[in-house]
């Protein structure tokens, strides 16, 4: 925390949050995904590694916590500003399916060792000498560290010197949470407005700050890229859906979608990942029922070249299901190239894909529920309706109107860059840590409202 009379100020050239003395305040963030192949799981992943970074960028000292690989240094300085802590490694050596294989044994151990570590080790020095500190936890597996650190400030006299925040992604869990507790303990927030209804059927009232992009969402698709992806598919109607194998993820319905299209002639390939999800049998056994043809590639290494070369070769195939994991250069091919991308789930929290679609000018097809960002006919396609009849007439509708989709991808475009990691944390992030009790005294909040608190995403620079 920062004493009476001393401020903060915008410093030019990242326009960070500063301590005029002392450096900048550190950030932690808590979660069980992370940026190792091992932790990299879902979208909490793309969260919290894109809030690091641009946290860091920023000029924060900034450390994330998670169930790293085991084979990997416990503690990394990655550039300037970002540590990383590889936490319960001793048991993710036993377990080497990812960072939810033993998730019990972990999130114990995770609330057990990590904050008295966290404390003695890096809070206490910052908030014993006069410096802020801000902690930023997430999902239900680490509730009860956040309860336990919250213990340990208030036995050490602390906890007025620190911001500690919880972050509800999703509503895995909800059922082990008792949020009275959690919300004495930290400040709730949630990523959504849907997310926030949710909440409130369990007596919680989270703040709403919405995820964002990293850097790597971005970069433009290369020109050649693209006219070879064009040839490789001339004439056919493609689609790409990356997803779990998750029944709220509408896998069953895209097939469906995908055989009404072809009885209209519209000659549709389907281009998924699945990723992790038992639901993985029954979208094959209901893509045998409808007569598609499936095929299944992986890649030894991960190019966009070799992506290419694997999509050329689907002459014949309805649903081309890649098993190997996807770089950001191949999502953004697949999300540019593509004429539609369907991210329309029955629950989605937040839907970080069809954002990250947008973000290169692909034209993404949501749902209703946590896609805050999607306007239906200005910058996306929202499909509410669980009927795949409606899915295919709006797809084939659109195929035949270049314009309104153009139209659609250059709005979608102009979105997504309101929602880099950057713009988030510097006006939805940082106004909410000025109006924590604990983060910093009533003279450094009036400052920081002044600074951030006046203005929206899209007026941000």
């Amino acid at each position: 925390m920062l004493p009476e009379g001393r401020c903060c100020r915008k410093r030019a050239a990242g326009n960070v949050l500063q301590e005029e003395e002392g450096g900048a305040l550190q950030f932690h963030l808590l979660s069980f995904e992370g940026p190792d192949p091992y932790a990299r799981i879902g979208g909490l992943a793309s969260r919290v590694v894109g809030l690091a970074r641009a946290l860091a960028a920023l000029g924060f000292e900034t450390h994330l916590w998670f169930i790293g690989d085991p084979g990997l240094p416990g503690h990394e300085r990655v550039g300037a500003g970002l540590v990383l802590h590889r936490w319960c490694q001793w048991i993710s050596a036993h377990h080497p399916e990812g960072a939810y294989d033993g998730e019990e044994g972990k999130a114990s151990d995770f609330a057990r060792s990590l904050p008295p570590f966290l404390f003695e080790h890096y809070l206490r020095r910052e908030l014993e000498s006069g410096r802020g500190a801000i902690v930023v936890a997430e999902e239900w597996q680490t509730v009860d560290a956040v309860l336990h650190l919250d213990w340990l400030l208030r036995c050490a006299g602390l906890r007025d010197r620190l911001a500690l925040q919880w972050n509800a992604n999703n509503t895995f869990g909800f059922e082990r949470i008792d949020f009275a507790e959690l919300a004495r303990a930290a400040s709730l927030t949630t990523v959504s407005r849907y997310m926030r209804r949710l909440m409130r059927g369990y007596a919680a009232d989270p703040l709403v700050i919405p995820n964002g992009l990293g850097a790597d969402a971005y970069p433009a698709v290369a020109e050649t890229e693209l006219q070879q992806f064009a040839e490789c598919v001339r004439g056919r109607m493609v689609l790409t859906k990356l997803a779990r194998w998750d029944p709220a993820k509408r896998w069953l319905g895209a097939l469906d979608a995908v055989a009404e299209l072809g009885r209209r002639g519209e000659r549709p390939l389907l281009i998924a990942r699945g990723g992790a999800g038992v639901h993985r049998a029954q979208v094959f056994e209901r893509a045998r029922a409808l007569g598609l043809r499936v095929r299944q590639r992986s890649m030894r290494t991960p190019s966009s070249q070799l992506l290419l070369e694997l999509i050329a070769r689907t002459r014949g195939v309805d649903v081309l299901v890649l098993t190997s994991h996807l770089e950001p250069t191949q999502r953004r091919l697949l999300f540019r190239a593509s004429d539609a991308v369907l991210a329309n789930s029955a629950h989605e929290p937040f839907g970080l894909v069809g954002l990250e679609a947008m973000a290169v000018g692909g034209l993404a097809c949501t749902g209703g529920t946590g896609e805050d960002y999607a306007r239906d006919g200005h910058n996306a396609v929202v499909i509410r309706a669980d009927d795949p009849r409606v899915s295919a007439l709006a797809l084939a509708l659109l195929r035949r109107d270049p314009v309104r989709a153009a139209s659609l991808r250059r709005a979608g475009e102009k979105t997504a860059r309101r929602y880099a990691w950057k713009r988030i944390a510097l006006w939805r992030l940082f106004p909410s840590l000025a109006e924590d009790p604990y983060v910093l005294p009533a003279s450094v909040r009036a400052h920081m409202r002044a600074q951030w608190g006046s203005s929206h995403p899209e007026d941000a620079e």
